[in-house]
């Protein structure tokens, strides 16, 4: 099955993937603010900007959890506003959780709030939302504590459907996360993309700017060149 993009009122919309996703572009930098539910469980993945505008995205949904891939300001932008407006828990890895709860400005000029972590993870861990088991990938590179999050169609309640990989900074659409910022490393960041070239191409990949892609368009592509 191939994913295809629609429009909403309120951002966009990714069909075909093995749970309901949808999209808002929010924050200076551009950043792509997913909201994942499996019909009764609800997630939101880096909220960069705006809370208020996510919460009316919610449409009156319960919020239960919020999940970080990486510590970079313009990820965490709205985080703490949104933990206390809807209190869902944060998920984060183990290695970039001590910057998002205090934050030392290290990584740019944009300033944020810290927020607590509720829930540290690391590489190979399941994240369990509803009936949704979201395997940890720890891909350093773009920081030390990057993760991407991988969802087996084969464990959902729609097998029939594409695989989902939440990419963070990554993996973009014909690009890659820069590693000359503080914490990125150049060879950590191929060989987690060489992690990730090895996932199964109908794997709808979202990534934290720019455009959906999938595991199989970036096969020729990304994964041609940096692997």
């Amino acid at each position: 099955m191939s994913y295809s993009l629609s429009r909403g009122t309120k951002g966009y919309r990714i069909n075909g993937a093995c749970v309901d996703i949808e999209f808002m572009v929010l924050g200076m930098i551009q950043n792509n603010v997913y909201i994942i539910s499996d019909g009764t469980t609800t997630f939101v993945v880096d909220p960069a900007a705006s809370a208020d505008r996510i919460v009316d995205a919610l449409g009156g949904r319960t919020l239960d959890a919020i999940v970080v891939t990486h510590r970079h300001a313009d990820h965490i932008g709205a985080l703490k506003d949104l933990k206390d407006k809807t209190g869902a828990p944060v998920y984060a890895s183990a290695i970039d959780a001590p910057e998002i709860e205090h934050p030392s400005g290290s990584d740019g000029p944009l300033r944020v709030q810290g927020c607590p972590v509720d829930v540290t993870v690391g590489d190979k861990d399941t994240i369990t939302l509803g009936a949704m088991p979201w395997k940890v990938l720890l891909t350093p590179g773009h920081t030390e504590g990057g993760i991407c999050l991988f969802l087996d169609a084969a464990d959902t309640n729609h097998p029939e459907a594409d695989n989902v990989l939440i990419s963070g900074d990554t993996l973009f659409c014909g690009s890659i996360g820069r590693t000359d910022f503080p914490g990125g490393n150049d060879k950590q960041m191929r060989a987690s993309l060489r992690r990730l070239s090895q996932l199964p191409d109908d794997t709808v990949v979202l990534p934290g700017h720019n455009s959906p892609t999938s595991i199989g368009e970036e096969q020729r592509r990304v994964f041609a060149y940096f692997c």
